[in-house]
């Protein structure tokens, strides 16, 4: 007959661990996330029968299986003992925790003798216990403790001293220094101990970065119109686009998210706005991959060569950028792989290849890879292509529509990658079901799309805010971007500019990880037609040559603005955490306000949610939460405007958008 499953001390509900709901409940299945150095909350619920008091702590396992020094679990005020501690890693790689129980006869003494000696009970029976309990502590002590083993004595000497009022006998035993002795060194019997359980450590940037998108075909140039010829546009290149690299690093980013560079198809090439009746020069859908020009692996000829791209991943790094490349698994009809593999693809009744559908969307340009067909070449054909942008510089990839492909897939990719560079990082583009998007980042993907972009009301964002920084944060990081070429929301074609601050002070300052498509800055906020999120003349299917520096010279542009709030992530520590976010109360509905803090760090956003109308309201905060005193008063400095003000628990506030929508407060406490 097996033993018991569940320990002398029951320690049951231990987060953060993903056991999807018990399909996957083995310890050594999937690992939370966690990152090098973001502070990692560990809870469980640890209680056992009768009255006595008990402990718990947590300890770290590092990757090479040291044991960290044990960090003691406080209990939470609510009536389910429900613990919590704080571990920090600060390395990346595979680590452990396990959580500890112990009966604390201590403290069991301690509480029982708050009762009895003041009633007069059992009083010598009940310091002769005590000083018993002591003794053991005292027997335990570390020879260099000495400090501590002085004062256990001065205690113990006092306790024993019957001369003395039973009040100050009992103080001594009680007191501060002596607590501190106690907590340190505690009595631990019965002890019992769950896990360990996996953690997967990954470097900040799977947490914290600032992403912008851009095509580099759009990086070109658009010929004088005054031109006899006429206007001509031209395609960029890897060379032109690297120009524009100055300005994505002055603007604050870090992350250059490039859709796809490859070779794209002919057979059946899309035109402007998705059409299909391409004109003989159009450019058509870099997520219409391959040619006779190449794959997957090839680098697209109008963009130049693999020595370009390499100098342009180069010249990035110099500036702080991260190049993140797209990996998209389908194929244009003529890709090497409709020839060289059909059996990757679904063939239907009447033998052509299926194109893909999203009803009543088409994508004749695309053939979905049918990943049940010959499993094992596909896989080793996208660990190769994989590889082999690891080698020209890509460390990261964001990946189109996972959730169209096997979960079981991208589990075991993603394991390969890590084992041997677990520096690669992985984004999911899935805006899919939430037990998808979870599944996916519990598979390994170190960051998530979300539902950020379709959230605009007040209680919505509150809600979601909520759950990806304490609920679903074990499983999936959000990258809450606030564009992309798929999806212009309605809130941005028809809030004027106000909107678009709106949106991105909000994603820059609730998420550690943001993202933005380039146009984002110009206001670009027409769609192809009313009630669609796709952009009129989309880049998807076209060139799209902005002219940068006339809006900038002009003040039509944003960019200053997102400098600002990338600038701001850079300087509060606490804005690159993801779990210390804290939501407030306001008096208006479309008033907004949350805190994050990190130790001393403490920043508060404001945001006025309507882009439309000015509003007043009064703001009340929860000053535990942001590490100050109930009523205390505090000096705020407000990142956006440079003003200074007074500020404590219930606050006035005015925002109007069309001047300012946002307050992003940094906390001075008055000395």
């Amino acid at each position: 007959m097996a033993g018991p499953v569940i320990g002398r001390i029951p320690i049951i509900d231990v987060m953060p661990r993903v056991d999807l709901g018990g399909v996957a409940a083995s310890p050594d299945a999937l690992p939370a996330k966690a990152t090098v150095g973001e502070p990692l909350p560990i809870t469980a619920t640890v209680f056992r029968e009768g009255h006595d008091r008990l402990g718990a702590d947590v300890v770290a396992i590092t990757p090479r299986g040291r044991r960290r020094p044990p960090v003691r679990m406080e209990r939470l005020s609510d009536p389910v003992d429900r613990h919590r501690a704080w571990i920090v890693p600060d390395a990346p790689g595979a680590w452990r925790f396990e959580v500890r129980a112990w009966s604390d006869p201590v403290a069991t003494w301690q509480h029982a003798a708050g009762l009895k000696i003041p009633a007069g009970v059992d009083v010598e029976l009940t310091f002769v216990e005590g000083s018993l309990l002591i003794e053991q502590v005292l027997a335990s002590l570390p020879a260099k403790e000495r400090r501590a083993a002085t004062t256990l004595r001065g205690a113990l000497e006092a306790a024993r001293d019957t001369s003395r009022p039973v009040e100050a006998r009992l103080a001594h035993l009680q007191g501060e220094d002596v607590a501190a002795v106690l907590a340190a060194y505690p009595l631990r019997e019965l002890e019992t101990v769950v896990g360990p359980f996996p953690l997967q450590v990954d470097r900040e940037r799977a947490l914290f970065g600032s992403w912008y998108e851009f095509f580099p075909r759009s990086e070109g140039a658009r010929v004088d119109p005054d031109d006899p010829t006429g206007t001509r546009v031209l395609s960029g290149t890897f060379a032109t686009a690297t120009r524009r690299l100055d300005a994505v690093a002055a603007m604050g980013f870090d992350v250059l998210y490039l859709p796809p560079i490859h070779p794209i198809g002919e057979v059946n090439r899309k035109g402007p706005n998705n059409t299909l009746t391409p004109a003989p020069d159009d450019v058509g859908s870099p997520w219409a991959i391959g040619s006779s020009a190449g794959g997957h692996d090839a680098i697209h000829p109008d963009l130049g060569t693999t020595e370009d791209f390499a100098a342009f991943v180069g010249r990035a790094r110099d500036l702080g950028i991260e190049v993140a490349l797209d990996l998209a698994l389908q194929a244009a009809p003529d890709h090497p792989w409709v020839t060289s593999n059909p059996e990757w693809f679904t063939t239907r009744a009447d033998g052509t290849i299926a194109y893909a559908e999203n009803p009543p969307k088409k994508y004749q340009d695309i053939y979905p890879v049918n990943f049940d067909n010959d499993p094992d070449g596909i896989r080793a054909e996208v660990l190769r292509v994989v590889r082999h942008w690891m080698t020209l510089g890509v460390r990261i990839f964001r990946v189109d529509n996972p959730h169209t492909k096997p979960v079981a897939f991208w589990e075991w990719l993603l394991a390969q990658v890590r084992r041997t560079d677990p520096d690669v990082l992985f984004l999911s583009e899935a805006f899919t079901k939430p037990p998808m998007m979870h599944t996916l980042g519990a598979a390994g993907f170190h960051q998530s799309y979300t539902y950020f972009t379709w959230r605009t009301g007040k209680a919505e964002i509150e809600d979601y805010l909520r759950e990806v920084a304490t609920e679903s944060d074990h499983l999936m990081r959000p990258n809450f971007f606030v564009n992309t070429p798929d999806i212009l929301h309605a809130f941005l074609q028809y809030g004027g500019p106000a909107a678009f601050k709106i949106r991105a002070a909000l994603a820059a300052m609730a998420s550690p990880s943001w993202g933005v498509y380039a146009g984002y800055e110009l206001f670009e906020h027409v769609a192809v037609r009313p009630g669609s999120e796709e952009y009129l003349d989309s880049e998807k299917y076209q060139l799209r040559i902005r002219d940068w520096a006339a809006a900038e010279e002009e003040g039509r542009s944003l960019a200053p603005y997102l400098t600002m709030l990338n600038h701001a992530r850079r300087r509060h520590p606490a804005l690159q955490l993801l779990r210390n976010l804290h939501v407030h109360r306001s008096d208006d509905d479309h008033v907004l306000v949350f805190s994050k803090t990190l130790e001393d760090d403490r920043v508060i956003v404001v945001l006025n949610l309507d882009p439309h109308g000015t509003r007043e309201t009064t703001v009340h905060l929860d000053l535990e939460v942001i590490g100050l005193e109930p009523g205390e008063s505090f000096a705020v400095h407000d990142e956006v405007t440079g003003s200074d003000w007074t500020w404590s628990e219930h606050n006035y506030v005015r925002l109007d958008p069309h001047h300012e929508p946002a307050h992003i407060l940094s906390v001075r406490r008055h000395r």
